[in-house]
């Protein structure tokens, strides 16, 4: 039998171990770890609505109406009005003609890269992509061609190469911000590409619907380009505070995916609760308060990477919410978590597989709901703990 805690005993010694720490309260500015309040610096609910009474409200009045349960997946008895209804509405929200709902971001990408494509494709994939695009890229067993991260001239090389031997459809998948960089990427050049050389554009845009945008349907409006993409797939469960993820797309996309789709078929769908909640979110992004929260992130941002940047710490020239703080190292970058989380602040190290060896860091994360005192003290006692521990 394999020797599974050998194993264990040497990521120990690698500082590459993982585990479990249990976060008590709800995702806000501060929680309470271990018995102690700490400013939560690793979350992904960056409007900070997570604990919103509206989003509450719905969940409760969908579950009293609904319950707990859907008791099937969306083709046995699983589908309820709540489903229908979100979807319809983030349709609306990204402008296409219909949106599936799947159970998580993993579910959604592996679900509709296995069920769009397959052997007779090629998947073009920046090489930064998360990890559930190269699991989606593989399950659909069709030809993949990573290229070199947000390199736009290495992409089109790529392109014109694999012309002669194109045999089936051709797509293009990217983040829309790269959730360790937190960079963006080009997206109006590779719609450029894309309707060129008569391919597809996916974009996963977790880290970007509800944020990015005049009106917070994502990287796309930020760049100009929304309505050029072809697959937009996003996430519920970081700025809108839920669970859960879509993709929008054209009505023959959709269809196909319900009768294509591994991951939605055979899942039981989300419970009622959740696809009201989201309902709620997206009413709530598209209001007066959601542009003020939009508002207070992107200054919040701004403050907190400014002040780390004054301090010479280097952040990746990230653009957006998520902040990386180069460490380079895995043992260092688990010291730092651990001595900053002893002194109030938690936010994760991350080391590979999740990055490249050499690339560890800290990844921090803005709420609009941080206060601005909060992060220039966060700012302060970073720098000091690093400077102290990894000079």
């Amino acid at each position: 039998m394999i020797d599974w805690q050998t194993a264990l005993n040497q990521l120990q010694e690698q500082g590459m171990l993982r585990s479990l720490r249990v976060v008590d309260g709800g995702q806000g500015p501060k929680v309470q770890i271990d018995g102690k309040e700490v400013l939560l610096l690793c979350s992904n609910n960056y409007l900070g609505i997570a604990d919103h009474p509206s989003l509450i409200e719905a969940m409760v009045q969908a579950t009293r109406q609904y319950g707990a349960g859907s008791g099937a997946s969306r083709l046995i008895s699983g589908t309820m009005p709540a489903h229908v209804q979100l979807e319809e509405r983030l349709a609306a929200f990204k402008g296409t003609q219909r949106a599936l709902l799947f159970n998580s971001g993993y579910a959604a990408n592996t679900g509709v890269l296995q069920g769009l494509f397959g052997p007779d494709d090629v998947i073009f994939s920046d090489a930064l992509n998360h990890a559930s695009i190269i699991d989606g890229c593989r399950l659909s067993q069709a030809r993949v061609v990573v290229y070199p991260h947000n390199d736009l001239a290495a992409l089109e090389q790529l392109l014109i190469e694999e012309q002669p031997k194109r045999k089936g459809r051709w797509l293009i998948v990217t983040d829309g911000v790269f959730s360790m960089d937190g960079d963006l990427a080009h997206l109006p050049q590779l719609c450029d590409l894309k309707e060129r050389f008569d391919a597809l554009l996916m974009v996963d845009d977790a880290h970007g619907a509800g944020v990015l945008g005049a009106t917070g349907r994502g990287s796309g409006e930020r760049l100009g380009c929304l309505d050029r993409i072809d697959l937009h797939m996003g996430t519920l469960g970081k700025a809108l505070g839920c669970a859960g993820a879509y993709l929008a797309a054209p009505a023959v996309v959709i269809d196909t995916l319900i009768n294509r789709s591994r991951s939605f078929i055979f899942s039981t769908s989300l419970p009622p609760g959740v696809p009201a909640a989201a309902t709620a979110a997206l009413n709530l992004v598209d209001s007066d308060e959601g542009a003020a929260l939009r508002r207070r992130l992107d200054s919040n941002r701004a403050l907190l990477s400014g002040l780390l940047n004054e301090q010479g710490l280097d952040t990746l020239g990230s653009p957006s919410q998520i902040i990386p703080i180069l460490t380079k190292e895995p043992e260092i970058t688990m010291t730092l978590t651990a001595k900053l989380l002893e002194d109030g602040i938690f936010l994760q190290g991350v080391r590979p597989p999740t990055v490249p060896v050499g690339l560890c860091r800290l990844r921090a994360t803005v709420m609009a709901t941080h206060e601005p005192a909060d992060l220039k003290a966060a700012a302060q006692l970073i720098s000091q703990t690093i400077a102290e521990l990894a000079p």
